[in-house]
């Protein structure tokens, strides 16, 4: 099973309303890395999406997942002409765990959204709320796949 989840706002956030823009200052939210080590001890291929695209910010996210010992995996970003939903069509995970943008617009602004109906069909969604954590879905990857 590969599960794609994006890392701002679903597992890491800023330490507090000053250090927002400061990304390698980042924290885990809430128990995020066990979460992860779980699905991984389980046989899942871990892969993250950030919202940065400027080289030096999407390491700085690299840093954070490394200080923090997150599961090793790829970190995914967007190039300039590159939507999120380009990424997810072109990996077609089989679990896409994001958070519901509520701070930015909600449902319009979720990849999910944008991604092609054919594909989407594909792609097991589970939205968690901004910054609330992933700590509440399901130990098993049985479970995760069932989750609504």
């Amino acid at each position: 099973m590969k599960i794609l989840i994006f890392t701002e706002g679903t597992l890491i956030m800023h330490r507090s309303a000053d250090s927002i823009y400061d990304y390698a200052d980042y924290v885990p939210i809430k128990n995020a890395v066990e979460k992860l080590r779980s699905w991984r001890g389980q046989g899942a291929e871990i892969v993250y999406l950030t919202s940065r695209t400027v080289p030096n910010e999407v390491e700085d996210i690299r840093g954070v997942l490394k200080r923090y010992d997150f599961p090793g995996g790829e970190v995914f970003s967007r190039t300039k002409d590159e939507g999120y939903h380009d990424i997810v069509e072109r990996m077609i995970p089989d679990v896409l765990i994001e958070d519901d943008c509520e701070s930015i617009g909600g449902l319009n602004e979720m990849t999910i959204t944008h991604v092609n109906p054919s594909i989407k069909e594909r792609i097991k969604s589970i939205p968690v709320k901004e910054f609330g954590g992933i700590g509440y879905l399901p130990n098993s990857l049985e479970g995760l796949s069932h989750y609504h």
